[in-house]
């Protein structure tokens, strides 16, 4: 069963979409400092991980690992928007949730560091 709050279908389904995604770019980039410092590093690293004369796996694995840097970063503004938005006083389970996100960032970070540290001196 589908969710009455789907709304429609098909093309006008994936347009609406893309327009949500392009909004939540905007809000990110617009109030999340951290999205914007891995955007710019993203900015550089793609590109020099494109040029660098390592083979297409690791070409892969170098954007791949910068990208998923942006996807957890994006995820872990997401649990935090919706964790103030239920409520900002102090609470355990908002402060775990908001620093499991963080930790899930740090990961995400140490991952790109280490394919980009084994491909360029393996």
């Amino acid at each position: 069963m589908n969710s009455p709050h789907k709304g429609k279908t098909g093309l006008t389904r994936l347009r609406n979409a893309l327009g949500y995604s392009m909004e939540g770019f905007q809000a990110a980039y617009q109030h999340e400092d951290a999205f914007r410092m891995e955007l710019v590093v993203a900015a550089i690293a793609i590109p020099v991980a494109l040029w660098l004369p390592v083979g297409n796996i690791g070409k892969a694995l170098m954007v791949g690992s910068i990208l998923l840097v942006l996807l957890v970063e994006l995820i872990n503004s997401a649990i935090e928007a919706t964790v103030d938005r239920v409520s900002l006083e102090d609470h355990d389970l908002a402060k775990r949730a908001k620093d499991i996100g963080s930790a899930a960032v740090l990961v995400s970070l140490i991952n790109a560091a280490t394919i980009w540290t084994l491909v360029l001196f393996a």
